[in-house]
C-alpha cells in the first residue's frame, strides 16, 4: 500500500488471500515518500519467496508502475478511488504503463479480484490452489444459480 489510509481497500484481497491459504505480507511502502525503500522491497521481493505482488494507490497511483519497474515479478494494480476523479486518475495511471513494465489493473477498489487474481497466478504452478479455485468457481456458479432460482419463484407467473 502507499498509504495505511489504502487499508479499508486492499483488506478484501488479503482475506481472498487468507481464505485460499496463501502466505503473504502487507506493507506501507510508498512510491512518493518512501521510494528507496520501495524500490528495495521490489529487488528484493523475489528472494524473499513471493511470487506475484498486489499494490494498491490512488491518485497518481504510481506505487504499481514502479515496482514493476524494479522486479520480474507479475504486479497487480489496485487503483484506488478518492475524492476527486472517483479513482479515474488511479485506474489510467496504473493501466497506461510504457512497453517493458507491464502492470495487470483491476477495477477501481477492485480489491477481491486482485486476490483472486494473485491466486490464479499462483495456481498455474500449484496443483492443490488450482483445485482450490476451481471449487470456488463451482461454488459462485451454484450460488449464482440459487440466486437466480429464488427471483423465479418470487416474480408472478405470466
Amino acid at each position: 500500500m502507499g498509504s495505511d489510509s489504502d487499508w479499508d481497500v486492499v483488506a478484501p484481497c488479503v482475506e481472498v488471500l487468507d481464505s485460499f491459504g496463501v502466505e503473504r505480507e502487507v506493507h506501507v511502502v510508498s512510491a512518493h515518500r518512501r521510494p528507496h525503500e520501495m524500490l528495495e522491497y521490489a529487488r528484493a521481493a523475489a528472494e524473499r519467496g513471493l511470487q506475484v505482488i498486489v499494490a494498491c494507490a490512488g491518485g497518481a497511483a504510481h506505487l504499481p508502475g514502479m515496482l514493476a519497474s524494479a522486479t520480474t515479478l507479475p504486479v497487480i494494480g489496485i487503483p484506488r478511488a478518492l475524492k476527486s476523479l472517483d479513482g479515474l486518475d488511479s485506474l489510467l495511471s496504473i493501466a497506461q504503463m510504457p512497453r517493458g513494465v507491464p502492470v495487470a489493473a483491476v477495477a477501481i477498489d477492485g480489491a477481491a479480484n486482485a486476490g483472486l487474481l494473485a491466486v490464479r497466478i499462483l495456481g498455474t504452478s500449484d496443483d492443490a490452489l488450482a483445485r482450490a479455485l476451481l471449487e470456488y468457481q463451482t461454488q459462485i456458479n451454484a450460488d449464482s444459480s440459487a440466486a437466480d432460482e429464488r427471483l423465479q419463484r418470487r416474480l408472478p407467473n405470466p
